[in-house]
């Protein structure tokens, strides 16, 4: 793993520590990403290797919640991800900071971050994921009519195309199945089907489950 693959705009960020000290931070953060697909758990630990040597850096904790994030580890995500915003700014972060909410059985938390005020700076995709979220919790809490609204209300759209369109159309599927109403849910997931060419979700064995 070596230094020099780490993104040139986060190593910019390390430039603040010593070299010898920014060196091993960017290679335990290569290595995090390296791992993070196959080994979550041991991208988890380079990542927290990383904050011990770099603890004030926005991107390392950021980096770190990402890691506890795809770890499931919901409070230590949660917890990086708030460091991380505490440091950097901004309203980035935000919905899967409210999916951290839901992973630790909080949905009423999650729908209080996807409402609230710093909602309101979020825009495009990020908005998009948010309202997935949100959408979510509201399924947890069994508002799945409030779910339904908060994705039609997000731009769920069947004749819409691209990845943002397919993942809007699945979560829509997706309540509509805890809903009851299969043949709609079947309906659109092949519309994120069609939406998504690429199969950025897993909507056609989906839909081959269903018809089954």
């Amino acid at each position: 793993m070596e230094a020099a693959d780490l993104d040139m705009e986060i190593r910019r960020d390390l430039r603040g520590l010593d070299k010898a000290n920014a060196e091993l931070v960017a290679r335990h953060l290569v290595a995090a990403m390296h791992f993070v697909d196959d080994d979550p758990e041991l991208a988890l630990a380079h990542g927290r290797a990383a904050k011990n040597r770099a603890g004030r850096i926005g991107v390392v904790r950021e980096t770190l919640g990402v890691l506890a994030y795809r770890a499931r580890e919901w409070s230590e995500a949660l917890g990086e991800l708030r460091a991380a915003r505490r440091i950097s700014g901004g309203p980035g972060l935000l919905a899967m900071m409210a999916d951290c909410e839901r992973g630790l059985e909080r949905p009423q938390k999650a729908i209080e971050l996807a409402r609230g005020e710093e909602s309101h700076q979020v825009t495009g995709e990020d908005l998009v994921e948010l309202r997935i979220v949100e959408a979510g919790a509201r399924v947890d809490m069994g508002q799945l009519d409030a779910a339904l609204v908060t994705l039609q209300d997000a731009g769920a759209d069947a004749g819409a195309v691209g990845e943002e369109a397919a993942r809007l159309d699945y979560a829509y599927a997706e309540v509509l199945l805890a809903s009851g109403r299969r043949d709609e849910a079947a309906a659109w997931f092949g519309h994120a089907m069609a939406a998504d060419p690429d199969q950025h979700t897993d909507a056609e064995s989906r839909l081959a489950e269903l018809e089954d």
